[in-house]
């Protein structure tokens, strides 16, 4: 059970009386109402009630290097006093934009201000390239909010939007082959998360990714791969364990070193209709994309995140995952994140935050370079007393 403390009990009541359910993001809700975060430093976070809680949601896997990191908040401070934003591009993104392109291999980039905006952005590159309609996805990946990726039995989806997408069993190559057989001339896109959260953070199998590959090739549709969460996984993108290259790819999360981003990747060649100018380009724009602020404070995050950094993080994860596993715990995922499996989430997570840790509404759990040994271990020991209360 939660404990309770008056001041945050009044400040969730303010908010009940201005936002629906107290709180804008659902993802964050726990009943009766969630704590309110007051600061972070590092790899904790202090609510307004002053309880510490080592911070294992990192804003939903998006602070890679923890909260108010120096060199991340100098690059965003010394960007911000050039100015905020403007209507005309700059060397930001241009920046950025290399080091993506460097790391991935993957040609070019546009960038948006959400993962849930570059996935839409990057359905809309199939779309405007293949000249086809259809999306194929996958049965409980979780793309965003967009009408497009939502769960099709969600209320305010038109009928339109559900012509429009094939959801199917990921990992079912026959329910795949069948489909291709019959609609593949007619699909822009297959839509993959290579290690859905939302599904139970389970790596797909290599044979299934690869036949996403062929198929996609055969019928002339792209293989679109939604790498929003799981870009932190390897240095070049998740796509490179499977040794699979996606025609077209999206980012968020880490890339904006904290602030809001988002951005999408492919060919030159599949991205032209991006150009401006013309009567058949694509308009996408976005007042705040690829601001300087986030640019800035974006690519000092993913020049922290090296090699090394990336490599030592995720072995830190895959021991946290085989100890707790060990302990008789189930634990899914790879590298850095991890998701605890229960038939009883709310209750755990109370749990974990009353033993200070801060974990994911869904039991996920995103390391940072800023946790150290220590951390871990206390992480450790407040799942494993959790579980076994």
């Amino acid at each position: 059970m939660p404990t309770t403390y008056a001041n945050e009990t009044a400040l969730a009541l303010r908010a009940s009386k201005v936002m629906p359910g107290g709180n804008t993001r659902s993802t964050v809700h726990v009943p009766p109402h969630p704590p309110y975060a007051a600061s972070g430093q590092g790899a904790v976070v202090v609510d307004e009630n002053g309880h510490s809680v080592i911070d294992c949601n990192n804003n939903y896997t998006s602070m890679i290097h923890g909260h108010a990191n120096a060199e991340i908040l100098d690059a965003a401070f010394g960007a911000a006093r050039q100015g905020t934003a403007f209507g005309l591009p700059t060397r930001y993104e241009v920046d950025m934009a290399e080091c993506l392109a460097e790391r991935t291999g993957i040609q070019q980039w546009r960038f948006c201000n959400s993962g849930t905006e570059a996935v839409l952005m990057m359905l809309r590159a199939a779309r405007a390239y293949t000249g086809r309609d259809l999306i194929i996805r996958f049965e409980g990946s979780y793309h965003g909010t967009g009408d497009e990726v939502s769960d099709q039995r969600s209320p305010g989806l038109s009928a339109s939007t559900r012509q429009s997408v094939i959801v199917l069993p990921q990992g079912d190559l026959q329910a795949l082959n069948d489909t291709m057989i019959r609609v593949g001339d007619k699909t822009a896109a297959i839509l993959i998360d290579l290690m859905p959260n939302r599904a139970g953070l389970r790596p797909a199998e290599p044979e299934f990714v690869n036949e996403l590959r062929k198929l996609a090739d055969q019928h002339g549709a792209l293989l679109a791969i939604d790498e929003v969460i799981s870009l932190r996984l390897h240095w070049g993108g998740f796509h490179k364990h499977y040794g699979v290259e996606p025609d077209l790819i999206s980012a968020g999360k880490i890339i904006g070193g904290g602030f809001p981003a988002g951005a999408i990747g492919g060919s030159s060649e599949i991205l032209k209709s991006f150009r401006p100018g013309g009567g058949r380009s694509v308009m996408w724009g976005g007042t705040f994309t690829a601001n300087p602020v986030t640019m800035a404070a974006g690519l000092t995050a993913m020049q922290l995140y090296d090699k090394a950094s990336v490599v030592a993080l995720n072995a830190a994860g895959d021991r946290l995952r085989t100890q707790l596993q060990s302990a008789g715990l189930p634990v899914n995922g790879m590298g850095s994140l991890l998701r605890i499996q229960t038939s009883d989430m709310q209750s755990l997570w109370w749990k974990l935050y009353n033993q200070g840790v801060l974990a994911g509404t869904n039991g996920l759990l995103a390391l940072s370079t800023a946790m150290s040994e220590e951390h871990i271990s206390r992480i450790r020991s407040a799942i494993i007393a959790s579980t076994s209360a």
